[in-house]
């Protein structure tokens, strides 16, 4: 996939495939006015019309207000015309030498489609205008000026909707009101009546919409209005766009055939509810009597000089047009039931009476109120249908149920809405329940989640669903007031100790609008929730912040809900407490950044999994992707990536556990040999605890988290689909269901079988987010395998997305060139790049007393060195068996990121009865990488790879405990990774 294609998709998540991103293609921004000097003076000086047009606009809330640009007669217009393009031009009555046709004909030189309106400044020339209508022959409208800006607003949005009526009724089936009147006086008035309200009516139903990008685009799709000055005009516009007239307003007083006829606003309504029975209308007249022949025709009544004629209008359209709430109705009239939304449409529907689904059918009010919300999808679909379709009305109310239920779940698919409380049992999409930033995490969630929906994985990858977990997220303006309502003061509380930290965010109050929203998830959500970090510096491309802050799993099955409502909200508040806690501000610290400048957002995920007969919840199998391969073994490439799974939640793999490795390019390639792959086979697995329907209060991540051996019964049952067997005789792996023998995970039925297109997937999400990004990637996924006593296809989950860092910078070692006896340590198994010649301290674990039963010593041993170094600000090498950053404690030392913040070059080494894996796909990995730390792996079997040893048992002494050593050299070593080639090398300082 090129960058161009993935484009074309997030553009189509952007604009949708609604149209509405198609609508209002040509807009006015650009005006010339011509008038004499003293109109000019009046209406920039006196009337201050630019400003008075850009209030208008800003209070009805439209798009940028055009540009008036005012010249005289004096002036040459042709220059002006020259130097600038105009979207249209007004010119005044009163124009001295030429008039104002003269001016037109030459203006059309220009630009035969320019608009051009006549503005009349006096009431006297309306009779001139009668006596010669030839003078209006060359505009496309003529108005009268009354000292109001509206009326400009509405010449405008007039010659808008003139411009772009063809392509958006053909586009998006945008519907028309047509207006007749021939008063040039009275509709100069009346017109920017009707857009006013047209625009408030618009304004007040899209403030409904969740979507913050479809609130600008849907005012695009409120209806047109067209205005026709006769009996003809109007029976022309009528024919043409006839199947999208929304509604008719006509004076009674109308030309017919060049002269007035009191009757022919009658008589056009007469013939267009011939054809439409059911179309609004409103007869207008300055004779009361003319009521009773509205009637007639079912027909609403305007009296032009009504003291309430902007609320008549404003009811007719609201009431009429789709403007207000849906009013179900019987057959009678009667009101049955109101909806607001689109959503409350959809569950009255369900069981409003089959009588009121005939008469709003009969009458196209679902199509009319469907389109006045802006909702054109679900009102073309409705538009033409009826009720002679259908051999029954239940099976009306079906169609329509599941034609709206389809469009409204495909409209917000991808999306991060505001919260509502009816969506959120609703997948593909983010609810936002606070407002702010989402926080890093938070944001790579919501892009990865946009494209994947719009480039439709789920279609391109057979047998799989590839989704995100429901998600809700806090924005970051609840940190803000929680920090402010609960008198936090930060350069006071990071003195304390976590525990006292934490307390303190404990009796602390959230909002009372975020509890409320609380209240509702847990009403429709009943299944096991992640609370997790997403602070502003979390997981941007410079700095990662992978397992810095706290993540909580709630087992949320305890039957009060007010416990489960106190669980969430103090696991919320524990996260929002992560950045003041010590491990989390020295890493804040160290990368150059103060504790002020974080926020913090909070993500609640359904987990992933199904529960077992243990009562333990987890998924089959979670995992962690990268798009670059570190430690690529040979004939392979960084470029291919590397893939780390482990059975039941993914804490194993995150954590620095055991975990099954493999590069999704090459899938059947073994990166270890089987016997390798069976003494790092996974020995335990995580899940939630769900079996005591828990009153626990939340202190820590790990209260409902429980670690279990994995036994036989495991790998027989739940985790079948991922095993083989063992042929202990043969040195290698069986598979099939009904082989015997001792079972180890392996995947193969995922990996080389393809059972599940796992490698597929990753692939694809790695490929689609690396190009998003700019930069290599790491993805967090768990996988629900098939189900087939439930008929559940299996589904592939993804939790998180981050960058990752590589460092790029040219060196180049050449091994054959290098004096041995020069070195201090050399290995091909290196992470970094670049040269380090400023570090003198070296701290190392001595091999020979190294015992993995007694590494929770050895890390209070390493931190208080590293305390020293810290305090003195000095960087350092650090040595020794194992893994480090590990929670597995027999795998190596399990020290977190605060206890070795100092250290510049991390180095693992392998000895001939402790071999284990590089930890590719772990937190303390990733911050590893994003703190661009050399992490070096040093192979006792490997001829080029060894570490001296004995030079470093030689050095002088800083500090020593039972197993840790700090030496400090007189001059610095130099430091060089050849981050191509994995290859890296330490030369001896002097001592």
């Amino acid at each position: 996939m090129k960058l161009e294609e993935l484009n074309k998709y997030y553009n189509k998540f952007k604009f949708g495939e609604d149209i509405f991103h198609h609508l209002m293609q040509k807009q006015i921004k650009e005006i010339l006015l011509i008038s004499s000097i003293f109109d000019a003076y009046v209406l920039e000086q006196d009337s201050r019309l630019s400003e008075q047009v850009y209030g208008e606009y800003k209070q009805l809330n439209l798009m940028m207000a055009p540009r008036i640009t005012t010249i005289s007669f004096t002036d040459d217009i042709d220059s002006a015309l020259n130097e600038k393009k105009y979207d249209a031009v007004i010119i005044m009555m009163r124009v001295g030498v030429e008039t104002p046709g003269m001016l037109s004909k030459k203006i059309r030189k220009f630009d035969t489609n320019l608009p051009i309106l006549l503005l009349l400044n006096k009431i006297s020339y309306i009779g001139l205008i009668e006596q010669k209508p030839e003078i209006l022959l060359p505009f496309n409208e003529v108005f009268i000026w009354n000292g109001d800006s509206k009326l400009f607003v509405a010449m405008i949005k007039l010659m808008e909707d003139l411009l772009n009526v063809e392509n958006d009724t053909i586009v998006g089936d945008i519907r028309i009101i047509l207006f007749i009147e021939s008063s040039i006086d009275y509709y100069s008035t009346f017109l920017p009546l009707m857009y006013s309200v047209k625009m408030q009516l618009t304004q007040e139903l899209i403030d409904t919409e969740v979507d913050i990008i479809n609130k600008k685009l849907k005012m695009r799709a409120s209806p047109k209005i067209m205005m026709a000055h006769n009996y003809e005009e109007a029976i022309s516009i009528y024919n043409r766009y006839k199947d999208n007239i929304l509604s008719v307003i006509s004076n009674a007083n109308l030309k017919v055939n060049g002269k007035f006829d009191v009757h022919g606003g009658l008589k056009l309504m007469q013939r267009i509810r011939k054809e439409n029975p059911v179309m609004p209308m409103m007869l207008q007249s300055a004779d009361e009597d003319n009521v009773n022949e509205a009637k007639k025709i079912k027909a609403e009544f305007l009296y032009k000089y009504s003291d309430s004629l902007f609320h008549d209008l404003k009811e007719f359209i609201k009431s009429n047009l789709g403007f207000s709430e849906f009013v179900f109705r019987d057959s009678k009239g009667n009101e049955l039931a109101r909806a607001r939304t689109l959503y409350h449409l959809e569950k009255t529907l369900e069981k409003i009476p089959e009588e009121s689904i005939i008469y709003h059918i009969n009458k196209n009010q679902f199509s009319a109120w469907l389109m006045a919300h802006s909702e054109i999808g679900i009102a073309k679909i409705l538009k033409d249908i009826t009720a002679d379709e259908f051999n029954s009305t239940e099976e009306i109310r079906q169609y329509l149920l599941t034609t709206i239920r389809n469009v409204r779940l495909q409209q917000n698919r991808g999306k991060v809405i505001k919260f509502n409380p009816t969506i959120f049992t609703e997948e593909d999409k983010i609810i936002q329940l606070a407002n702010g930033s989402l926080g890093g995490k938070g944001r790579g969630l919501a892009f990865l989640n946009a494209l994947l929906v719009s480039l439709d994985l789920d279609k391109e990858i057979e047998n799989a669903n590839i989704k995100l977990p429901k998600t809700a997220i806090i924005g970051t303006n609840e940190f803000d007031k929680f920090i402010e309502n609960n008198r936090i003061i930060s350069s006071e509380l990071i003195h304390e100790n976590d525990q006292s930290i934490n307390e303190y965010f404990l009796r602390g109050k959230l909002s009372s609008e975020l509890i409320a929203k609380l209240e509702i998830l847990l009403h429709n959500v009943k299944v096991p929730l992640a609370i997790r970090s997403s602070g502003l510096l979390e997981d941007s491309q410079s700095q990662p912040f992978a397992g810095i802050y706290q993540t909580f799993m709630l087992p949320n099955n305890n039957p009060d809900d007010s416990i489960r409502l106190e669980q969430l909200c103090n696991a919320v508040k524990l996260v929002l407490a992560s950045p003041f806690l010590g491990d989390a501000r020295k890493y804040i610290e160290s990368i150059n950044f103060k504790i002020e400048e974080e926020k913090m957002a909070v993500i609640i995920q359904e987990v992933v999994g199904s529960k077992d007969k243990e009562n333990l919840f987890y998924p089959h199998l979670a995992g962690a992707a990268q798009s670059y391969n570190f430690y690529p073994p040979k004939d392979m490439s960084h470029e291919d990536g590397i893939v780390a799974l482990a059975a039941g939640l993914g804490k194993a793999v995150v954590d620095g556990e055991r975990a099954f490795r493999y590069c999704p390019k090459y899938p059947r390639v073994n990166l270890l040999e089987p016997v390798g792959i069976v003494e790092n086979n996974q020995r335990d697995f995580y899940g939630i605890d769900l079996s005591n329907e828990s009153e626990q209060n939340v202190s820590s991540e790990d209260n409902f988290v429980v670690k279990k051996k994995i036994r036989t019964s495991h790998k027989e049952g739940v985790f079948k689909e991922i095993t083989s067997v063992w042929d202990y005789e043969r040195f290698q792996f069986l598979d099939g269901s009904y082989i015997r023998g001792p079972r180890m995970l392996t995947y193969r039925n995922l990996i080389y079988y393809n059972h599940f297109p796992l490698s597929d997937i990753l692939l694809r999400v790695l490929e689609i987010g690396q190009i998003a990004s700019g930069v290599p990637v790491e993805i967090e996924f768990a996988i629900n395998l098939e189900d087939t006593n439930n008929q559940k296809m299996a589904t592939f989950y993804l939790l998180q997305i981050r960058p990752l860092s590589v460092n790029k910078e040219n060196i180049n070692i050449k091994l054959d060139k290098v004096e041995r006896n020069e070195l201090m340590l050399s290995t091909t198994r290196a992470m970094g790049n670049g040269k380090i010649d400023n570090i003198k301290d070296i701290v190392f674990i001595d091999p020979e007393k190294f015992d993995n039963t007694q590494t929770l010593d050895i890390v209070a041993e390493i931190e208080k060195i590293n305390n020293y170094l810290d305090k003195n600000d000095r960087e350092y090498i650090l040595l020794g068996p194992g893994r480090w950053g590990t929670s597995d404690r027999f795998l190596g030392v399990p020290v977190r990121w605060a206890q070795i913040n100092k250290a510049k070059i991390i180095v693992e080494a392998s000895q001939e009865n402790f071999t284990v894996e590089a930890s590719q796909g772990s937190h303390f990995f990733h911050n590893l990488v994003a703190m661009n730390v050399g992490y070096f792996t040093v192979s006792h079997s490997s001829d080029s790879d060894f570490i001296d040893w004995e030079w470093l048992k030689k050095l002088p002494v800083n500090s020593a405990g039972k197993y840790a050593v700090h030496v400090e050299l007189q001059d610095p070593v130099v430091i060089q990774i050849d981050g191509r080639k994995g290859i890296a090398i330490i030369s001896k300082g002097s001592n």
